[in-house]
């Protein structure tokens, strides 16, 4: 199954989260989507575990084979899976592109990252996938500078994770450790997609 390109906030509705942590989604309307959408659902507990899996597979935007690849990756690496798995994917370069401000979203940092306009230390890398290393630094390429959708994005951008050293007037983004598990995606639960994959 290929990577979702629909409507998102559908999607956060369905699944009672905001993929775009914004919270702009559910604000409004905290129930699904559809006719029925307001009506209460028990969940099994491969439906929770499922969901769980959803809201973070939709919040990176990933395929289901990219999402088992990086879990499978993180299950070899020591110390807790679940962890390992969300500091994976945190890592990802589209994501700190995003992160950064470089974008108003993943979507769209996925996008001038598939188009080269990023560099990392100094390379041009055009995968969004790339996980960057500590100490690895994110910037823009010298023609690609004077973007608008960057411009904007940089400008609407006031705070940005501690993980993560930014220089404003070179506009050059620097990973500087490792994100602590509390430093992102507070509201997921990653023990159940551990349990998911584990049953």
């Amino acid at each position: 199954m290929s990577r979702y390109t629909g409507p998102t906030w559908k999607v956060s509705r369905r699944l009672g989260y905001s993929i775009s942590e914004t919270g702009k989604e559910i604000a409004k309307r905290k129930y699904a989507p559809g006719q029925h959408g307001n009506k209460r659902v028990k969940l099994s507990e491969y439906g929770i575990q499922l969901q769980e899996k959803q809201r973070v597979k939709f919040t990176y935007g990933l395929s289901e084979k990219q999402f088992r690849k990086v879990f499978a990756k993180a299950s070899k690496m020591k110390g807790n899976t679940g962890v390992n798995f969300l500091q994976l994917l945190e890592m990802r370069l589209d994501n700190l592109v995003y992160r950064l401000g470089f974008a108003a979203t993943r979507a769209q940092a996925r996008q001038l990252v598939n188009h080269g306009h990023f560099l990392v230390n100094g390379k041009k890398v055009d995968i969004p996938s790339y996980t960057v290393s500590v100490g690895e630094q994110i910037s823009l390429k010298e023609t690609s500078k004077n973007l608008t959708v960057v411009k904007a994005s940089l400008e609407a951008k006031t705070v940005r994770a501690e993980y993560l050293a930014f220089d404003a007037d070179k506009n050059v983004g620097t990973l500087v450790r490792i994100p602590e598990r509390d430093e992102f995606l507070p509201e997921i639960k990653e023990q159940l997609i551990v349990e998911f994959y584990n049953r």
